[in-house]
């Protein structure tokens, strides 16, 4: 499984990349298919991939959804998330990757913090 971290500062101060590239060497054995980082004002967030169902450089995290000004790192596996997709198409969302991670996003913007409880699986996610 994929392996996700960091940092959010509560005093003011940007996030540090730094600190997260620091977590990411011990979070290696858990993705070995990419690393990635994002930073925005006092979030730095980190990812090791394991790549299983989109196998893609889309798919790759942290994931960014431009359009919906959302950012995602994401560990587990989403077991309904062919069925959520097509109801999130019927809604209007669009997708860019094949792979769970993005269903995440696009139920966190519909259902914001009760988005959990539509997803079938074992998962931790910061977004």
């Amino acid at each position: 499984m994929c392996g996700i971290c960091g940092e959010l500062r509560l005093d003011g101060q940007a996030g540090k990349l730094a600190v997260v590239e620091r977590m990411l060497p011990k979070l290696a054995h858990r993705g070995p298919d990419f690393e990635g980082t994002w930073q925005v004002g006092p979030m730095a967030l980190g990812h090791r991939r394991l790549a299983i169902i989109d196998l893609s450089e889309r798919a790759n995290q942290p994931l960014v959804d431009e359009k919906l000004g959302l950012v995602l790192v994401f560990n587990g596996a989403i077991y309904n998330y062919r069925e959520l997709r097509a109801d999130l198409i019927k809604d209007g969302y669009e997708f860019f990757t094949e792979g769970d991670s993005e269903v995440i996003i696009k139920a966190y913007h519909k259902w914001g913090e009760r988005c959990p409880e539509f997803l079938h699986g074992m998962f931790a996610f910061g977004i």
